[in-house]
């Protein structure tokens, strides 16, 4: 069974920094793509920044220059570093991943963690 696992959410006063992990484990064979979504109350699931087993990255509009995502593959852990952080990045951040479990006979699958608050306020 392949899981999930985030920590690093907090409360923040806006112009500060948080960093985020999150920890795949389990029955995994390989993981492609590993990322990051956030909710806010009221609107719609965003993706806030995603990264490839290669390295390549791609992040919203809204967080550019601002957030930094990265990954170590051999410890399956996926990290967002926030920086300059202002009240519209409040949300509940989840991890996402795509993981082809062992034995999957080369299907990969999505997986979500159960997500962390991230509170900026003064």
């Amino acid at each position: 069974q392949v899981q999930l696992v985030e920590s690093g959410g907090g409360l923040v006063q806006p112009g500060g920094s948080l960093r985020l992990s999150c920890a795949a484990s389990g029955s995994i064979f390989s993981i492609y793509v590993m990322g990051w979504y956030r909710q806010a109350p009221g609107k719609e699931r965003e993706l806030v920044a995603a990264i490839t087993n290669g390295g390549s990255t791609t992040y919203a509009d809204s967080v550019k220059g601002r957030f930094t995502i990265s990954r170590d593959n051999v410890k399956n852990t996926v990290y967002l570093q926030m920086n300059s952080l202002i009240p519209e990045d409040t949300a509940v951040y989840y991890c996402n991943a795509n993981i082809r479990p062992v034995g999957s006979s080369g299907t990969y699958s999505n997986y979500w963690g159960q997500g962390t608050q991230v509170t900026v306020s003064s």
